[in-house]
């Protein structure tokens, strides 16, 4: 039970019993108030035990056995004005209700509660309004999971806002939580609507006569009877066929005096009713539709019917379509104490377990907690796993495993192929599944974008590389960066792709297939295929293959540990939901968008956002990386997460010189490195690095100009007449290395040489950076006229990449013309007499060579 620092012990209860709307509000009101524990009673009505068995993980119900041995200061009543008592309560215990119907004469509040009873109604269609409309005035944020179960609280208890005692507020509550994500299927399949007398019968008749028939897995009830007399709302009658059955789509036919009447309903996008139901002169939606067809017979309808099913039914989702390859299985002679560490190390709420590559049974969190507070860490997950076999095959259809989970209160099922154990299907999926379903005229046109953006070479080799991957049983994806770039319409052809299987057979398979070498990495799992001998236009040097792969930190910024796993546990280690997104190449899947974290949404939206709050801490130089995405996209980091990132700035002390080097120098090497410069100042980082650091309108002119001259802008634009470099930079120095040059010349030297030390930055570019300082500091002696010998021994120890540097920084055109006279002229200007011939004149070698020579050369200049 939780408790707040010096609150009293609170407790949520409703009634036995239990329906929509009292778990519903129960859910509210913890919400509302987070130090309160909300009680399961004892007795639930069947669709709140489903809906619990499907979605309770990650709910904060609590069973009354459960609690713990504490007073309870204050009971919250919900949708109730009397409920039993529970452990803790006692005449001391306070009572409040909540709730929407009429006012007691006399609130009895919690039997043995003899405290202060306060009563909290209004009359409204449903209890969960009246606490929904007060979660909306906090300006809460819901899970779509949460929504859902409010909206079927206000829908079971207004008859999905049709009975009378419906109010506006209640239609408008609703409508707040369908913005917030109520998933209007899930609330569908858990109403039930009660029947007439005579639609009672006839649904008691259709029970013995109906039949289910399978056509491309899907089932789909069909139902016909000649009625002697007319029954009216017929549609009621096949809801609850529908609701007895569970089938993908039902059809009632009815004849009466000679006339066929169809009703039709669907459950699923797979079976488009209203296209069925107009092949038989009929009409309707894609999930209800009806005709009425004159002069025919029950016989000739459903013929008809028969024709049109098969042409009009998509194949179910299968198993295969939404499981995780790869699942970390445990071992029955494996201690409990072993099991547990996987299970915190992985993140997963159960495992399969296996002997001798068959599966013996389940194990999941529940049972392990169980075993562990009775102190049965050193006991064998065979004593307290799930016996037996329960799983899925790869073809079952999604529904089996919704079965299963309900039946046997998993929250997983192994997935099985020949005795052998392939993979997961979790509840997550099934929610994944439910709120986001396939859209095939989506996948065509992920499949089409691919095909546009990708030059034919290289489309062959995919599709080779694609090829090989399903002949071996493995599946092929492209994830990351490009699968991004892709949907917002400027594709690159840097691929990243991940084999779900062995990248590194596969890189070798196709080595031998399609020509090239192959250039590996066991450890990681990574396999490059060089092309050398294939290349032609249109194909890369090289491509590389990662096997899919899950990571884990020891601690905070420390380097991760690597893993093979499945292509969802791979892109949950990315750093941005952006980032997660991947298209799966294989045969039977091509286009299909893999999008479990919201990736899509988020493009769209135009946000920055990390996939948990641990990103951060487990990586803190995702912190410059959502910077670098932020500008170079146009977006912005998602609100919590900027959060997280100002509350992780303390890690950056963690992370080695060379990673934070590698991700500033990654920053400003960005087309427009200005912006994300000023917003490295904005959010503090810039001042982690070192308090010295700012970004001024001379850092952000100066890096712009820089970028002009390196990317070769201003020649084009006919400005680099005046610049000693007109061809785009100083060779061998990169643009983003004399931007960090210009960008800490200004630096003092104890300062700077703090900073080089930080970022260990190698000797080379520090000697740059140094000399870069140094000039800076004589910029004001350039800016006044100088003879030709001053000059060059102002400069003439400076490497040319400082001297672009300080043309760059210089503001006053005196300073520049000095340097370009330097750079173009003067340099090249050297004495006749030479070292050799200083030997021959018999002066010995020595520091006097370069004093005479430097005499020599300042004498002719």
């Amino acid at each position: 039970m939780a408790r707040g620092h010096g609150q009293d012990t609170t407790v949520i209860l409703t009634h036995d019993n239990t329906d929509l709307d009292a778990l519903a509000s129960e859910l509210a009101a913890a919400r509302l108030f987070p130090h309160a524990t909300p009680v399961l009673p004892t007795r639930l009505n069947r669709n709140v035990r489903e809906f619990l068995s499907l979605y309770g993980e990650g709910l904060p119900f609590v069973e009354a056995r459960a609690l713990p041995r504490r007073r309870v200061d204050c009971a919250i009543l919900v949708d109730t004005q009397s409920a039993a008592p529970v452990r803790g309560t006692g005449p001391h215990t306070r009572v409040r209700i909540i709730d929407h119907h009429p006012r007691a004469e006399e609130l009895s509040g919690v039997a043995g509660t003899a405290a202060e009873v306060t009563y909290e109604g209004e009359l409204v269609g449903a209890t969960t309004t009246l606490l929904v409309e007060r979660l909306r005035a906090t300006q809460a944020t819901l899970s779509a999971i949460e929504a859902s179960l409010l909206l079927l609280g206000i829908y079971e208890d207004t008859g999905s806002l049709t009975y009378k005692s419906t109010t506006p507020r209640d239609l408008d509550a609703a409508s707040w939580l369908l913005e917030q994500g109520a998933n209007l299927e899930i609330v569908a399949r858990f109403l039930r609507a009660p029947l007439a007398p005579d639609q009672q019968e006839l649904y008691e008749r259709l029970v013995n006569e109906a039949e289910i028939i399978r056509i491309h897995e899907r089932a789909v009830l069909i139902a016909a009877v000649r009625l002697e007399r007319y029954v009216e709302e017929l549609a009621s009658v096949i809801h609850r066929l529908v609701d007895l059955f569970d089938p993908d789509a039902a059809f009632l036919l009815t004849e009466h005096e000679h006339n066929v009447q169809v009703i039709a309903r669907s459950t699923t996008d797979a079976i488009d009713v209203g296209a069925i139901v107009r092949g038989l002169q009929g009409g309707g939606h894609p999930r209800a539709a009806a005709a009425i067809i004159p002069d025919s017979s029950l016989e000739a309808v459903r013929e008809k019917l028969m024709d049109l099913l098969r042409i009009n039914v998509q194949p179910a989702v299968t198993v295969a379509q939404v499981m995780s390859y790869g699942v970390h299985t445990l071992s029955p002679n494996l201690t409990i104490a072993e099991a547990n560490a996987r299970m915190r190390r992985y993140g997963h709420e159960g495992f399969p377990v296996v002997e001798g590559g068959r599966l013996v049974g389940v194990l999941t969190r529940a049972e392990i907690d169980r075993a562990l507070h009775h102190n049965l860490g050193s006991a064998p997950v065979r004593a307290y796993m799930r016996a037996g076999a329960v799983s899925v095959r790869p073809e079952d259809p999604i529904s089996e495993v919704q079965q299963i989970m309900i039946e046997h209160h998993l929250g997983q099922v192994p997935v099985v192929s020949d005795g052998r154990v392939l993979g997961i299907v979790t509840r997550t999926d099934l929610i994944k599944l439910w709120s986001a379903p396939p859209r095939p005229s989506r996948q065509a046109q992920i499949a089409d974008l691919l095909e546009q953006a990708l030059p034919g070479p290289l489309l062959e080799l995919l599709h080779e590389a694609r090829d090989v991957a399903n002949d071996m049983g493995y599946s092929l994806y492209v994830v990351g960066g490009f699968v991004r770039d892709l949907l917002l319409g400027h594709p690159t052809l840097d691929l990243d792709l991940v084999v779900e299987g062995d990248a590194i057979a596969l890189a070798r398979r196709l080595a031998e297939r399609y020509g090239g070498r192959v250039r590996s990495h066991r450890r990681f799992g990574t396999a490059k295929l060089i092309l050398e001998e294939r290349r032609v236009p249109g194909l890369p040097e090289s491509l590389d293959f990662v096997t899919a792969r899950t990571e884990f930190y020891a601690h905070p910024s420390a380097l991760p540990q690597v893993e093979r796993s499945s292509i969802k546990q791979d892109l949950y280690r990315r750093d941005f939901t952006i980032n997660t997104m991947a298209i799966c190449l294989d045969r039977a899947r091509y286009g299909e968008l893999l999008d479990y974290y919201g990736g899509e949404r988020d493009l769209s939206e135009g946000l920055v956002r990390v996939l948990h709050s641990l990103s951060f801490v487990e990586d803190p130089t995702r912190i410059l990386r959502a910077v670098r995405f932020e500008q170079r996209l146009g977006f912005r980091i998602e609100e919590r997460t900027e959060e997280l990132l100002r509350t992780a700035l303390d890690l950056l002390d963690r992370v080695s010189g060379d990673r934070l080097r590698h991700e500033l120098l990654l920053i400003l090497r960005e087309p427009a490195p200005e912006k994300a410069w000023s917003r490295l100042h904005d959010l503090g980082i810039l001042q982690h690095l070192s308090p010295a650091l700012v970004a001024d309108d001379w850092a952000a002119r100066k890096l712009q100009e820089l970028r002009r001259y390196c990317n070769g802008a201003a020649a084009a634009a006919g400005e680099a007449t005046a610049c000693p470099w007109p061809s785009g930079g100083v060779e061998g120095v990169p643009c983003e290395v004399l931007a960090l040059a210009v960008l800490t010349m200004r630096l003092s030297r104890p300062a700077l040489e703090r900073l080089i030390g930080r970022l260990s930055v190698p000797r080379g570019q520090a000697m740059l950076l140094e000399a870069s300082q140094r000039i800076y500091r004589v910029l004001p002696q350039l800016s006044q006229e100088m003879s030709g010998s001053a000059l060059a021994a102002a400069l003439r120890d400076y490497p040319e990449a400082a001297l672009f540097a300080g043309w760059i920084a210089a503001d006053e055109p005196m300073a520049r013309e000095q340097i370009r006279r330097y750079q173009c002229e003067l340099r090249f200007i050297k004495p006749t007499i030479d070292g050799r011939r200083l030997r021959e004149m018999g002066v010995r070698p020595g520091p006097a060579y370069a004093r005479i020579l430097n005499a020599l050369r300042d004498a002719w200049l």
